[in-house]
């Protein structure tokens, strides 16, 4: 088996969000701004991404972290990029969608390389178009060199309130090569706390 390559701090496609200590409604896995991931929903995305990474002969012991985890991670993320892009205005086309899909980026391969960041195939029209979203966004308000676009565009990612379940513990806002988990156990029923939010970074290739 091959191994997915995946840094500990963009794991999550690049933007690591704060999780909040408001209570979330039964069946959710995480309520992101305006809209519900549904658990069931996550265990599906959970199961897709399972099989392409077997299809792909890539071994999910590299990630270093629990697969739900990871693709919750993705599917937060996906769901703050597509609020962002409803805020700004911007939209993506299916030309833009196409060339973004034949990019290695990091990887040996276009689809290498969304598996490194949790999308599987099925899942990478949706994705992509969010991932270019945010780089509209942040040309929209003054390009990658302009340091005030990228804290404006923080201040966004700020604003959009995430709450995930207690099942998953709190959200790790430092992992290290000791502890690369995604979220810190406070326990099956444990309350979540607030926790300290870390620099947001931009969706990387």
């Amino acid at each position: 088996m091959k191994s997915i390559r995946v840094a500990l701090a963009a794991a999550a496609a690049g933007v690591a969000l704060t999780a909040c200590a408001n209570p979330i409604e039964a069946g959710a896995a995480a309520i992101v701004g305006n809209e519900r991931i549904a658990a069931k929903d996550l265990n599906a995305e959970v199961k897709q991404y399972e099989q392409a990474l077997t299809a792909a002969r890539l071994d999910a012991s590299a990630l270093r972290v629990p697969l739900s985890q990871f693709v919750l991670y993705r599917m937060t993320n996906e769901s703050v990029y597509r609020q962002l892009a409803a805020k700004h205005g911007v939209q993506v086309n299916e030309s833009e969608i196409d060339a973004a899909l034949k990019d290695p980026g990091q990887q040996q391969s276009p689809e290498i390389n969304l598996l490194a960041k949790g999308v599987p195939p099925g899942d990478a029209r949706d994705y992509l178009r969010g991932e270019l979203s945010v780089r509209k966004i942040v040309d929209k308000l003054g390009g990658p060199q302009n340091q005030q676009a990228l804290d404006a565009l923080r201040k966004d990612f700020e604003a959009v309130k995430v709450t995930y379940s207690p099942r998953y513990g709190k959200v790790n806002t430092q992992p290290t090569q000791e502890n690369p988990s995604m979220f810190l156990d406070t326990g099956r029923f444990g309350k979540l706390t607030p926790t300290q939010q870390p620099q947001a970074q931009q969706p990387q290739g």
